[in-house]
């Protein structure tokens, strides 16, 4: 194996190079070059705060503070908070349950351009769902690097995920509403911080 390629350097695992090399790897399978990796920052739009508000609302209900709306042509279609404890799951996240409930009852490719509502900057496993269902934008209220003050995250951002993918182009929308979302945390029973 080729250390320079892999990201690990020598015996150290450099995340930019392998982030690099894993956009690389897939813009050879989907015909496209590293250079076509589209996220966009977008700004804040006048229906966002209401959506968002939605998604705070099932955050609060859920086992973490966490909750998504997914809205297609100004309506939304599906909801979902965090069932990670109640589901014995841990990717009941706030996305994928969302992501699921809409899937169950309507065809995946009805996802494309949607734009998902969440709580908390995605998660690599949430952003690639997001991704591979050709969702056309994501707003976001705490940022991971918010996040990680209040619990573990892994420290890969949305928009290094959606870069990684040059097939898709994702607007990328953080901030709204963070301090109500940073302040569930300290409502929420199952806090896993002091």
């Amino acid at each position: 194996m080729n250390h320079k390629t892999c990201g690990c350097g020598a015996g150290r695992f450099n995340r930019r190079a392998a982030l690099a090399t894993m956009g690389v790897g897939l813009a050879s399978v989907f015909g496209a070059t590293s250079a076509q990796a589209h996220a966009k920052r977008s700004a804040v739009r006048p229906e966002d705060e209401g959506f968002m508000r939605m998604a705070l609302a099932e955050a609060a209900e859920g086992d973490f503070p966490f909750g998504a709306v997914i809205v297609r042509d100004g309506k939304v279609v599906s909801t979902g908070r965090n069932l990670g404890v109640t589901n014995n799951d841990p990717t009941a996240h706030g996305e994928m349950v969302a992501i699921r409930r809409f899937v169950a009852d309507n065809p995946a490719k009805d996802l494309k351009g949607a734009t998902l509502y969440t709580s908390g900057e995605p998660c690599p496993m949430c952003m690639g769902a997001i991704v591979w269902c050709g969702m056309g934008r994501v707003v976001y209220a705490a940022s991971i690097e918010q996040l990680s003050k209040k619990l573990g995250q892994i420290m890969i951002t949305s928009r290094a995920v959606a870069e990684a993918a040059p097939f898709l182009t994702v607007e990328i929308t953080g901030g709204v509403l963070a301090p109500e979302a940073l302040a569930l945390f300290d409502k929420n029973k199952r806090n896993p911080l002091p």
